[in-house]
């Protein structure tokens, strides 16, 4: 399992991760969610979508390489939108996100 799954599966058993697309809504619009990550495998709607509400509530969203099915090998829940509501832990998968997309995009 990869870091930033490992990463999700400390932050759900806190409480701080919300999954789905109408538990993102209802933690963005409720002044909870500190990030957004999309899953690999999603819809492009869905991704578009995700992205234009966490744009309006100004909060980051990053793709991540995982896939819908390693999502939910890891959680037990198929989920292609996992809103993080923890600043420590959102800052943490924000940079695995990113930090997979630096190594590979040279």
């Amino acid at each position: 399992m990869n870091k930033l799954l490992n990463l999700l599966t400390m932050c759900r058993r806190a409480g701080q991760l919300q999954m789905g697309f109408d538990a993102m809504k209802e933690a963005l619009s409720g002044g909870k969610a500190k990030a957004v990550i999309i899953a690999a495998d999603v819809s492009p709607k869905t991704e578009k979508e995700a992205r234009f509400f966490a744009d309006k509530y100004n909060v980051p969203a990053e793709k991540t390489d995982t896939s819908l099915d390693e999502i939910l090998a890891a959680l037990g829940k198929r989920a292609g939108l996992l809103t993080i509501c923890d600043e420590g832990f959102a800052k943490k998968a924000l940079s695995l996100c990113s930090d997979f997309e630096n190594r590979y995009d040279t």
